[in-house]
This record gives structure tokens, sequence and C-alpha cells, in this order.
């Protein structure tokens, strides 16, 4: 006998936000662009640096936009947990990509400070100030949803820091315009290169440990474990393993021993516990009388 209990609820498809994400989406790819044309016509490093910091936004908004797409397919025969990897594999793709890009521009950056070259700063003026009342758009526009979804939540989060590379080459532009100081762009770039570098590392560590199935951030399984062996009933536990198929969907599994207690009703309180004391709603409890063959021992994480 086993006791399962989940809940099917999807914190990541919320329909009424779709048109949101899709004009923040479409608005960001169009101006990275721009920044791109722009970073080679004008000179500026810190323009391309920045396009590559807002291609974080693009990935980041793509991401939440198929992860909506595909949260609606149901499971079928091949894929019983349905597509939901979709989302830790092209953020993970996302994060490698963008550490070939921090690299070359931190590269570029050394070389332009060794042969400074000449940056039309005025044209580069503009085309942050328009990068930034971009980003202030998409902000605007994902402000009402990012407390109800954590996929717009990453998104927003993503915009907002974003901005701050635009102020930074606004700055940059308005020195090199006022004392053609050059040298500055390079700076600029660098800092948001570094900028960039930190976050991108924290998306892969976590894309990773996702598709490696370890124990998702936030959970303490030795707590786990503590709160279950003091429920009445269970004198022993054993297999306690605790992953996620993709972010906010933790699930668990453990065979639980009751010698003499109510098998059903202890995997009804280690259910309740679990969704309860921890979030944990996708549960799969296999009561025993005895330990079975399969049991590697009590685990005990400290």
């Amino acid at each position: 006998m086993a006791g399962h209990s989940h809940s099917h609820a999807d914190a990541t498809a919320i329909p009424g936000h779709e048109r949101s994400l899709w004009i923040a989406l479409a608005l960001t790819t169009t101006f990275m662009i721009a920044e791109v044309i722009g970073g080679f016509l004008t000179g500026s490093l810190a323009l391309i640096s920045d396009a590559a910091h807002m291609f974080t936004d693009t990935a980041a908004l793509a991401i939440s936009l198929a992860a909506i797409q595909i949260g609606k397919r149901s499971v079928d025969a091949k894929r019983t947990f349905g597509y939901h990897r979709f989302e830790i594999l092209a953020a993970a793709f996302n994060a490698l990509l963008l550490f070939g890009v921090a690299i070359y521009i931190l590269y570029e950056a050394w070389q332009r400070m060794r042969s400074p070259q000449d940056i039309s700063s005025r044209p580069m003026l503009v085309i942050a100030v328009l990068g930034l009342v971009i980003n202030l758009v998409s902000i605007r526009l994902l402000a009402s949803g990012k407390d109800k979804s954590l996929n717009v939540k990453g998104a927003y989060l993503e915009v907002w820091s974003d901005m701050l590379g635009s102020v930074g080459v606004i700055i940059g532009a308005l020195v090199i315009w006022l004392t053609g100081w050059t040298w500055i762009d390079s700076i600029i770039a660098v800092g948001i290169g570094f900028w960039v570098l930190p976050r991108t590392w924290i998306l892969l560590r976590d894309s990773m440990n996702i598709l490696l199935e370890g124990v998702p951030d936030g959970v303490d399984v030795a707590e786990i474990e503590k709160a279950l062996l003091a429920l009445p009933g269970i004198d022993s536990l054993h297999d306690l393993h605790v992953w996620a198929i993709s972010s906010g969907k933790t699930s668990l599994s453990l065979h639980v021993v009751s010698a003499s207690g109510n098998l059903e009703q202890t995997v009804a309180s280690a259910a309740a516990l679990l969704a309860g004391q921890f979030d944990i709603h996708h549960v799969t409890v296999q009561p025993e009388r005895t330990p079975c063959e399969q049991a590697s021992g009590t685990h005990r994480f400290e």
C-alpha cells in the first residue's frame, strides 16, 4: 500500500499575464538587436555589454512564455512528468551562452584599454536612454504579475537589473561626451560583465542541481526527517528522496516503518505534515510493518 498526495496548481501558467510577457519580449528583443548594431556603429563596448545583459532578459521572458505554453500540455505515456523540465534545459543553455559572451566582453575591454578606440558618445547616449525607456515599460507591464507567478517574478527581476545597466551606459556616455575619456566605456563594460557573471553562475548552478535531481534550495532534509520521526506511529524511515522536476515543483518519496500503528493514518499524517510545514505537496509515502529488503538503512542527514 502506498500513499500519494499532490496538487496540480501551477504558479507559472497564468494566462492573464501572457500578453504582458509577449509585449515585453518583443520590446526587449528588438532593442537588444538595436543595441548590438548601435554598439558596433558607435564603437561602444558598453552598449554591446548591455545588449548581452539584455539577452538575459530576453531569455527569461522567452522561458516564462515557453513554460506557460508547455505547462498546458498534458502528460502522456512517454513523458509521465510532462514537459516542465524544458524550462531548466533552456535556462542551462542560456547560462552557458552568457558565460561565453561575458568572457568575450572582458577580453575585448582589456584589449581596448591597451588601445583605446574612438566612440560616438551622442548616439551612444540616445541608444542608452531608449534602452532605459524600454526597461521601464517592461517593468510596468510585468509588475502586476510578479507576486502571482514565479516565472513572471523572475522576468521582472531580470528587466529591473538590466535597467541598472542602462543607467550605467548613460553615465558613461555623458562622461565621454563631456570629458572625452573613452576609457570609461571599457570600465562600464567590465562592470556590466562582472554584474552578469555571478547571476549567470547562480542560474547554471541551480539548473544543474535540478537536472541532477538534487535537493531544491530552501529544503532541509534533516529537518524533514526529524519532523516525520516525531509523528505518532512512525518508528523509522528510509529511502527519503527530495527533488524537483522544475522550479517550484518539489517532489518527495520515502518509506516509513510503523510496526503497530494504523498505516493509512500514518500516510495521511505524513502527507499533511509535509504539505503544511514544508510546502511539499507532491508526495509518495510507502508504509511498511518491517523495513523492506531494498532499504539502504535509515538515513541521517546532519
